[in-house]
C-alpha cells in the first residue's frame, strides 16, 4: 500500500507541473558549457558526469519531469565537456528494481530516456536500496546485453588515466550489502542492519576488500562511491555505519572524495580527520526533489558547504574534470545548464 501511495503522490505531482514545464524542458537548457567553463578532453583533461537515484517510476510513464530534464542537460554537458563516462549511483528503478534482465524497465526507464549521443559512453553503476527490493543480479547480467551498461559486480573499482598522464581511482561500493536495508523514505530511518551468519560474513568480506582495495592506491586522485551518504543533512541524515566504520578509512588513506545519493537533493560536506581533509558530495537529485534539513544539527558543526533542493526545478547532477594539477567538481542545474556549486581538489603528493 505505501509504493502505491507513494507511485499517485507522485504521477499527481508531475501531471501537474508536466505541461508547463514540457516548455521550459524545450526553450530552457543551455549547450552545457556552463557547466560552461568545460573544456574538450583532449587539452589534458579527463571528464565524467555522476548521477544518483535517477529511476524512474514503476508505472507509465516509467520516468519523471525531473529525470527527463536530467538526462537532457547531461547529453548537452557531456558534449561540451566530452565526457568520457557516467557514474550513476544506486536506485537506478524505482520502487522495487527490476524482475529480471528481460524486464521492459531498461529500456523504459533508461535506454529511451538517457539517448543523447554523448551518452552513449559507459555508465558504471552501483545499487541502492531501492534495486536490493528486486533482482541486482539481474541489473549486473544486463551488462551482456547494452555495451554501455558496465555493472560488473556488486563492489568494483577502476582506473583511468588523464590525457595529461594524471592518474585517477575510483572505488564503487555496495552501501546497501555493507550496512543493511533501507526502505523508509518518508520516516528518516536509517538501515536496518543485517542479522545472519550470511549477510554479516558478505559485509565483513566487503569490509576487508575496500580496505585493502583503498591501501594498495597509487594514484593521484582517489574517489569512493556508494549509495549511502557517510554525512547527510537531509531526510535520511548520516548513516552510523558509514560514520563509524568508512569514515575512518576515507580519512586513513587520503581519500579526497566520497560520493552519494539516497537523500534527494545536492549536498557538499567536508570534514577533517587525520590531516586529512575529504569532501563529501551528496548528488541524489537526479528523479525526485527533497528539501527537508531535518538531520542538519548532526554533522560536524561547520561542515556543510553547500545545499541544494529547488523543488520548482528540475534536478541536478555532477561534473568532473580531471588533470595533472587540479580536480574540479560542480553541480549543474538541469533546467538552466547553471553551474550551481564549485570546488577543486589537488592531487595526492606521495603518489
Amino acid at each position: 500500500m505505501a509504493v502505491i501511495q507513494r507511485v499517485f503522490i507522485t504521477l499527481a505531482f508531475f501531471v501537474i507541473i508536466g505541461t508547463s514545464l514540457g516548455v521550459i524542458l524545450k526553450h530552457n537548457h543551455s549547450d552545457g558549457r556552463d557547466g560552461r567553463k568545460g573544456r574538450k578532453s583532449n587539452d589534458g583533461l579527463l571528464s565524467f558526469l555522476v548521477l544518483g537515484d535517477w529511476g524512474g517510476l514503476p508505472v507509465t510513464p516509467y520516468h519523471t519531469a525531473v529525470e527527463l530534464s536530467i538526462a537532457r542537460q547531461m547529453g548537452l554537458t557531456a558534449d561540451a565537456v566530452d565526457a568520457k563516462f557516467t557514474l550513476a549511483l544506486g536506485d537506478n528503478f524505482y520502487f522495487d528494481g527490476v524482475k529480471d534482465v528481460n524486464d521492459r524497465r531498461f529500456e523504459r526507464t533508461y535506454e529511451t530516456v538517457f539517448q543523447a549521443t554523448s551518452l552513449d559512453t559507459p555508465w558504471y553503476l552501483i545499487a541502492g536500496n531501492h534495486d536490493h527490493n528486486g533482482n541486482v543480479s539481474a541489473q549486473i547480467a544486463y551488462s551482456d546485453k547494452l555495451n554501455r551498461w558496465k555493472f560488473p559486480d556488486y563492489y568494483y573499482n577502476l582506473k583511468f588515466e588523464c590525457p595529461s598522464g594524471a592518474t585517477v581511482e575510483i572505488v564503487l561500493i555496495d552501501t546497501v550489502l555493507l550496512c543493511g536495508h533501507s526502505d523508509h523514505d518518508f520516516l528518516h530511518k536509517q538501515p536496518e542492519p543485517w542479522a545472519t551468519s550470511s549477510e554479516i560474513r558478505t559485509a565483513e568480506d566487503q569490509w576487508a576488500w575496500i580496505e585493502k582495495t583503498l591501501k594498495a592506491s597509487r594514484a593521484e586522485y582517489l574517489l569512493v562511491g556508494g549509495h549511502y551518504p557517510v554525512y547527510s543533512v537531509a531526510e535520511h541524515g548520516s548513516t552510523k555505519c558509514l560514520v563509524d566504520r568508512l569514515f575512518p578509512l576515507l580519512h586513513k588513506y587520503k581519500v579526497q572524495a566520497y560520493l552519494s545519493g539516497h537523500d534527494h537533493n545536492l549536498q557538499h560536506i567536508q570534514t577533517s580527520a587525520k590531516n586529512w581533509t575529504t569532501e563529501y558530495l551528496v548528488v541524489g537529485a537526479a528523479n525526485f526533489i527533497e528539501d527537508s534539513q531535518i538531520h542538519l544539527s548532526t554533522i560536524p558543526k561547520g561542515s556543510l558547504k553547500y545545499y541544494w533542493a529547488d523543488t520548482l526545478k528540475l534536478g541536478g547532477f555532477g561534473v568532473f574534470q580531471v588533470d595533472r594539477d587540479v580536480m574540479t567538481f560542480r553541480f549543474v542545474d538541469a533546467q538552466t545548464g547553471q553551474a550551481l556549486h564549485g570546488l577543486s581538489i589537488e592531487p595526492l603528493s606521495d603518489r
